[in-house]
Protein backbone atom coordinates (compact mmCIF):
# COMPACT_ATOMS: atom_id res chain seq x y z
CA UNK A 1 0.00 0.00 0.00
CA UNK A 2 1.75 3.42 -0.77
CA UNK A 3 -0.08 6.81 1.22
CA UNK A 4 -2.66 8.74 0.08
CA UNK A 5 -2.35 11.92 2.32
CA UNK A 6 0.58 13.79 2.31
CA UNK A 7 0.69 13.73 6.33
CA UNK A 8 4.31 15.40 7.20
CA UNK A 9 2.48 18.42 8.47
CA UNK A 10 -0.06 15.58 10.89
CA UNK A 11 3.50 14.84 11.72
CA UNK A 12 5.10 18.28 12.84
CA UNK A 13 1.57 19.32 14.31
CA UNK A 14 2.38 16.60 16.84
CA UNK A 15 5.80 17.00 17.32
CA UNK A 16 5.25 20.71 18.23
CA UNK A 17 2.49 19.24 20.42
CA UNK A 18 4.89 17.45 22.31
CA UNK A 19 7.00 20.82 22.37
CA UNK A 20 4.87 23.17 24.11
CA UNK A 21 3.89 19.94 26.50
CA UNK A 22 7.85 20.00 27.34
CA UNK A 23 7.41 24.20 27.66
CA UNK A 24 4.91 23.82 30.27
CA UNK A 25 6.16 21.02 32.36
CA UNK A 26 9.76 23.07 32.53
CA UNK A 27 7.31 26.50 33.75
CA UNK A 28 5.48 24.30 36.44
CA UNK A 29 9.21 22.75 37.16
CA UNK A 30 10.61 26.01 37.69
CA UNK A 31 13.18 25.61 34.89
CA UNK A 32 14.67 27.93 33.13
CA UNK A 33 15.02 26.41 29.63
CA UNK A 34 14.73 28.74 27.64
CA UNK A 35 18.14 28.71 26.05
CA UNK A 36 17.67 25.34 25.23
CA UNK A 37 14.16 25.55 24.08
CA UNK A 38 15.13 28.49 21.67
CA UNK A 39 17.74 26.07 20.44
CA UNK A 40 15.29 23.33 19.94
CA UNK A 41 12.38 25.34 18.15
CA UNK A 42 15.62 26.76 15.63
CA UNK A 43 16.08 22.86 14.67
CA UNK A 44 12.65 22.08 14.20
CA UNK A 45 12.09 24.75 11.56
CA UNK A 46 15.39 23.98 9.84
CA UNK A 47 14.16 20.22 10.35
CA UNK A 48 10.92 21.40 8.35
CA UNK A 49 11.85 23.82 5.60
CA UNK A 50 14.70 21.21 4.65
CA UNK A 51 11.61 18.68 4.50
CA UNK A 52 9.86 20.83 2.11
CA UNK A 53 13.11 21.44 -0.34
CA UNK A 54 14.15 17.47 -0.72
CA UNK A 55 10.47 16.37 -1.10
CA UNK A 56 10.17 12.99 -3.30
CA UNK A 57 8.21 12.57 -6.26
CA UNK A 58 5.64 10.88 -4.33
CA UNK A 59 5.37 13.82 -1.98
CA UNK A 60 4.85 16.15 -4.31
CA UNK A 61 1.95 14.43 -5.98
CA UNK A 62 0.79 14.30 -2.59
CA UNK A 63 1.16 17.41 -1.88
CA UNK A 64 -0.19 18.84 -5.71
CA UNK A 65 -3.28 17.02 -4.30
CA UNK A 66 -3.75 18.44 -1.44
CA UNK A 67 -6.92 18.94 0.28
CA UNK A 68 -6.31 22.12 1.60
CA UNK A 69 -4.45 23.62 -1.69
CA UNK A 70 -5.60 26.39 -3.58
CA UNK A 71 -8.12 25.96 -6.69
CA UNK A 72 -7.95 27.81 -10.29
CA UNK A 73 -11.19 29.62 -8.97
CA UNK A 74 -8.65 30.88 -6.04
CA UNK A 75 -5.78 32.08 -8.21
CA UNK A 76 -8.37 33.93 -11.10
CA UNK A 77 -10.33 36.00 -8.40
CA UNK A 78 -6.63 37.01 -6.89
CA UNK A 79 -4.48 37.50 -9.59
CA UNK A 80 -7.26 39.14 -12.66
CA UNK A 81 -9.72 41.73 -12.35
CA UNK A 82 -12.97 42.88 -14.32
CA UNK A 83 -13.56 38.54 -14.32
CA UNK A 84 -16.76 37.53 -16.20
CA UNK A 85 -17.29 34.15 -16.61
CA UNK A 86 -18.38 32.16 -19.79
CA UNK A 87 -20.45 29.02 -19.71
CA UNK A 88 -21.43 26.81 -22.68
CA UNK A 89 -19.58 24.79 -25.46
CA UNK A 90 -23.05 25.65 -27.78
CA UNK A 91 -23.45 21.97 -28.33
CA UNK A 92 -24.29 19.58 -25.62
CA UNK A 93 -23.92 21.73 -22.32
CA UNK A 94 -21.75 23.26 -19.36
CA UNK A 95 -18.88 21.64 -17.62
CA UNK A 96 -17.87 22.63 -14.38
CA UNK A 97 -14.80 20.90 -14.15
CA UNK A 98 -13.41 23.43 -17.15
CA UNK A 99 -14.31 27.30 -16.08
CA UNK A 100 -13.13 30.03 -18.72
CA UNK A 101 -13.89 33.59 -19.39
CA UNK A 102 -12.28 37.27 -19.94
CA UNK A 103 -10.53 38.76 -17.55
CA UNK A 104 -8.13 41.74 -17.41
CA UNK A 105 -4.31 41.57 -15.90
CA UNK A 106 -2.56 44.62 -15.22
CA UNK A 107 -5.18 46.58 -17.76
CA UNK A 108 -4.68 43.85 -20.12
CA UNK A 109 -7.82 42.51 -21.39
CA UNK A 110 -7.39 38.56 -21.35
CA UNK A 111 -8.89 35.32 -21.76
CA UNK A 112 -8.63 32.93 -18.91
CA UNK A 113 -9.24 29.13 -18.72
CA UNK A 114 -8.46 26.25 -16.39
CA UNK A 115 -9.81 23.19 -14.23
CA UNK A 116 -11.56 23.59 -11.52
CA UNK A 117 -11.69 20.86 -8.31
CA UNK A 118 -13.50 21.64 -5.09
CA UNK A 119 -13.31 21.68 -1.55
CA UNK A 120 -15.13 18.72 0.05
CA UNK A 121 -17.08 16.10 -1.25
CA UNK A 122 -19.71 18.03 -2.62
CA UNK A 123 -17.74 20.40 -4.32
CA UNK A 124 -15.78 17.98 -5.86
CA UNK A 125 -18.61 15.91 -6.73
CA UNK A 126 -20.30 19.07 -8.20
CA UNK A 127 -16.85 19.80 -10.36
CA UNK A 128 -16.24 16.31 -10.97
CA UNK A 129 -13.01 16.37 -9.43
CA UNK A 130 -11.69 18.59 -11.86
CA UNK A 131 -11.36 15.96 -14.69
CA UNK A 132 -13.28 17.74 -17.74
CA UNK A 133 -15.92 16.19 -20.05
CA UNK A 134 -15.46 16.71 -23.79
CA UNK A 135 -18.05 19.71 -23.62
CA UNK A 136 -15.80 21.45 -21.35
CA UNK A 137 -13.09 21.17 -24.11
CA UNK A 138 -15.18 22.50 -26.60
CA UNK A 139 -15.78 25.24 -24.16
CA UNK A 140 -12.73 25.79 -24.03
CA UNK A 141 -12.02 25.67 -28.24
CA UNK A 142 -14.98 28.23 -28.02
CA UNK A 143 -13.02 30.75 -25.98
CA UNK A 144 -9.68 30.63 -27.13
CA UNK A 145 -10.97 31.12 -30.82
CA UNK A 146 -12.83 33.99 -29.27
CA UNK A 147 -9.90 35.56 -27.62
CA UNK A 148 -7.85 34.60 -31.03
CA UNK A 149 -11.06 36.75 -32.70
CA UNK A 150 -10.82 39.78 -30.46
CA UNK A 151 -6.83 39.81 -30.40
CA UNK A 152 -6.94 38.88 -26.41
CA UNK A 153 -3.71 36.68 -24.72
CA UNK A 154 -5.22 33.58 -23.84
CA UNK A 155 -3.96 32.42 -19.88
CA UNK A 156 -4.50 28.96 -18.78
CA UNK A 157 -4.53 27.02 -15.42
CA UNK A 158 -4.08 23.46 -14.89
CA UNK A 159 -4.72 21.65 -12.14
CA UNK A 160 -6.55 18.24 -12.94
CA UNK A 161 -6.26 14.55 -12.74
CA UNK A 162 -7.09 13.79 -16.15
CA UNK A 163 -9.74 14.07 -18.58
CA UNK A 164 -12.77 12.06 -17.61
CA UNK A 165 -12.89 8.40 -19.34
CA UNK A 166 -16.25 7.57 -18.64
CA UNK A 167 -18.42 5.91 -20.91
CA UNK A 168 -20.68 8.95 -21.77
CA UNK A 169 -17.23 11.16 -22.09
CA UNK A 170 -15.96 9.07 -25.13
CA UNK A 171 -19.80 9.12 -26.90
CA UNK A 172 -19.67 12.27 -26.78
CA UNK A 173 -16.22 12.78 -28.79
CA UNK A 174 -13.48 13.14 -25.73
CA UNK A 175 -9.90 12.54 -27.27
CA UNK A 176 -11.73 14.46 -30.78
CA UNK A 177 -12.36 17.33 -28.31
CA UNK A 178 -8.71 17.22 -26.72
CA UNK A 179 -7.23 16.73 -29.99
CA UNK A 180 -9.20 19.99 -31.44
CA UNK A 181 -8.10 22.38 -28.70
CA UNK A 182 -4.36 20.59 -28.88
CA UNK A 183 -4.25 21.73 -32.94
CA UNK A 184 -6.44 25.58 -32.30
CA UNK A 185 -4.03 26.41 -29.39
CA UNK A 186 -1.02 25.30 -31.35
CA UNK A 187 -1.97 28.01 -34.57
CA UNK A 188 -3.61 30.75 -32.40
CA UNK A 189 -2.74 34.13 -33.53
CA UNK A 190 -1.75 35.62 -29.76
CA UNK A 191 0.06 34.60 -26.58
CA UNK A 192 -0.27 31.79 -24.94
CA UNK A 193 0.78 31.38 -21.11
CA UNK A 194 0.28 28.70 -19.21
CA UNK A 195 0.23 27.53 -15.32
CA UNK A 196 0.78 24.17 -13.73
CA UNK A 197 -0.43 25.04 -10.38
CA UNK A 198 -1.44 21.57 -9.01
CA UNK A 199 -1.57 18.47 -10.87
CA UNK A 200 -1.04 18.06 -14.45
CA UNK A 201 -2.31 14.78 -15.33
CA UNK A 202 -2.65 12.67 -19.03
CA UNK A 203 -4.18 14.25 -22.13
CA UNK A 204 -6.43 15.98 -19.75
CA UNK A 205 -3.61 18.29 -18.56
CA UNK A 206 -1.99 18.69 -21.76
CA UNK A 207 -4.95 20.25 -23.97
CA UNK A 208 -4.37 23.31 -21.58
CA UNK A 209 -0.71 23.10 -21.47
CA UNK A 210 0.25 24.15 -25.20
CA UNK A 211 1.44 27.29 -25.25
CA UNK A 212 5.00 29.95 -25.69
CA UNK A 213 5.07 29.82 -22.06
CA UNK A 214 4.83 27.13 -19.63
CA UNK A 215 4.84 28.22 -15.78
CA UNK A 216 5.04 25.65 -13.01
CA UNK A 217 4.25 25.91 -8.83
CA UNK A 218 7.45 24.26 -7.50
CA UNK A 219 4.95 21.44 -6.12
CA UNK A 220 3.26 20.81 -8.83
CA UNK A 221 3.56 17.73 -10.68
CA UNK A 222 3.23 17.26 -14.74
CA UNK A 223 2.77 13.77 -16.13
CA UNK A 224 1.55 11.43 -19.56
CA UNK A 225 -0.59 9.33 -16.58
CA UNK A 226 -0.56 9.25 -13.05
CA UNK A 227 1.85 7.05 -11.30
CA UNK A 228 -0.82 4.87 -10.17
CA UNK A 229 -1.85 4.41 -13.67
CA UNK A 230 1.54 3.75 -15.26
CA UNK A 231 2.08 1.47 -12.64
CA UNK A 232 -0.90 -0.57 -13.06
CA UNK A 233 -0.45 -0.37 -17.05
CA UNK A 234 3.39 -1.58 -16.96
CA UNK A 235 3.80 -3.52 -13.60
CA UNK A 236 0.32 -4.48 -13.54
CA UNK A 237 0.30 -3.49 -9.68
CA UNK A 238 -0.76 -0.20 -8.18
CA UNK A 239 0.68 -0.63 -4.89
CA UNK A 240 4.25 0.67 -6.92
CA UNK A 241 2.67 3.84 -7.44
CA UNK A 242 5.85 5.55 -5.23
CA UNK A 243 8.22 3.64 -7.29
CA UNK A 244 6.74 4.66 -10.71
CA UNK A 245 6.47 8.63 -9.43
CA UNK A 246 10.65 9.09 -9.68
CA UNK A 247 10.42 7.31 -12.25
CA UNK A 248 8.26 9.45 -14.69
CA UNK A 249 10.30 12.64 -13.80
CA UNK A 250 7.16 14.93 -13.09
CA UNK A 251 8.26 16.96 -11.03
CA UNK A 252 8.27 21.19 -11.58
CA UNK A 253 12.20 20.77 -11.61
CA UNK A 254 12.35 17.97 -13.92
CA UNK A 255 10.22 19.23 -16.33
CA UNK A 256 12.41 22.67 -16.37
CA UNK A 257 15.52 20.46 -16.49
CA UNK A 258 13.29 18.63 -19.88
CA UNK A 259 13.31 21.72 -21.13
CA UNK A 260 8.97 21.67 -21.38
CA UNK A 261 8.65 23.97 -18.81
CA UNK A 262 10.38 27.70 -18.75
CA UNK A 263 10.13 28.53 -14.93
CA UNK A 264 9.29 27.62 -11.59
CA UNK A 265 7.07 29.84 -9.37
CA UNK A 266 8.46 28.91 -5.92
CA UNK A 267 5.56 28.26 -3.05
CA UNK A 268 6.41 28.63 0.77
CA UNK A 269 7.46 26.25 3.19
CA UNK A 270 4.41 24.08 3.39
CA UNK A 271 2.62 24.55 0.31
CA UNK A 272 0.82 27.27 -1.44
CA UNK A 273 -1.58 26.89 1.23
CA UNK A 274 0.08 27.82 3.63
CA UNK A 275 0.81 31.48 2.22
CA UNK A 276 -1.86 31.66 -0.82
CA UNK A 277 -1.46 35.45 -0.78
CA UNK A 278 2.28 35.78 -1.70
CA UNK A 279 2.01 32.86 -4.31
CA UNK A 280 -0.55 34.15 -5.72
CA UNK A 281 1.15 37.60 -5.99
CA UNK A 282 4.01 36.02 -7.06
CA UNK A 283 2.32 33.93 -9.62
CA UNK A 284 0.77 37.47 -10.53
CA UNK A 285 3.75 39.19 -10.88
CA UNK A 286 5.64 36.45 -13.35
CA UNK A 287 2.45 35.97 -15.85
CA UNK A 288 2.53 40.20 -16.27
CA UNK A 289 6.04 40.08 -16.95
CA UNK A 290 6.04 37.19 -19.20
CA UNK A 291 2.87 38.80 -20.92
CA UNK A 292 4.73 41.67 -22.08
CA UNK A 293 7.31 39.79 -23.42
CA UNK A 294 5.29 38.20 -25.82
CA UNK A 295 3.15 41.05 -26.63
CA UNK A 296 6.42 42.70 -27.28
CA UNK A 297 7.79 39.93 -30.22
CA UNK A 298 5.75 40.03 -33.95
CA UNK A 299 2.56 37.40 -33.92
CA UNK A 300 4.55 35.69 -37.43
CA UNK A 301 7.72 35.10 -35.05
CA UNK A 302 5.58 34.38 -32.07
CA UNK A 303 4.15 31.62 -34.01
CA UNK A 304 7.60 30.20 -35.10
CA UNK A 305 8.99 30.07 -31.25
CA UNK A 306 6.03 28.75 -30.63
CA UNK A 307 6.03 25.88 -33.67
CA UNK A 308 10.18 25.43 -32.71
CA UNK A 309 9.14 25.21 -28.93
CA UNK A 310 6.56 21.82 -29.57
CA UNK A 311 8.80 20.15 -32.16
CA UNK A 312 11.66 19.84 -29.99
CA UNK A 313 9.89 18.92 -27.00
CA UNK A 314 10.36 14.84 -27.14
CA UNK A 315 14.12 15.04 -28.55
CA UNK A 316 16.67 12.96 -27.29
CA UNK A 317 20.20 12.04 -28.10
CA UNK A 318 21.29 8.24 -28.07
CA UNK A 319 25.03 7.92 -26.92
Amino acid sequence: MVKRHFDYEEKYRNLQGKFEELQELSRSLQFDLTDEFKLLEEKMKDIRVNKYQNLTAWEKILLSRHSERPTVRDYIEFIFDDWIEMHGDRCYGDDRAMIGGIASIKGIPVTVLGHQKGRGTNENLHTNFGMPHPEGYRKVERLILQAEKFNRPVMTLVDTPGAYPGVGAEERGQAGAIARVLMTLSSLKVPIIAVVTGEGGSGGALALAVSDRLLMLSNSVFSVASAEACASIIWKDAGRAEEMASALRLTAQDIKDLGIADEIVEEPTGGAHKDFENTAQNLQDRLDRNLQELLAIERHELLQQRYTRLRHIGRFQEN
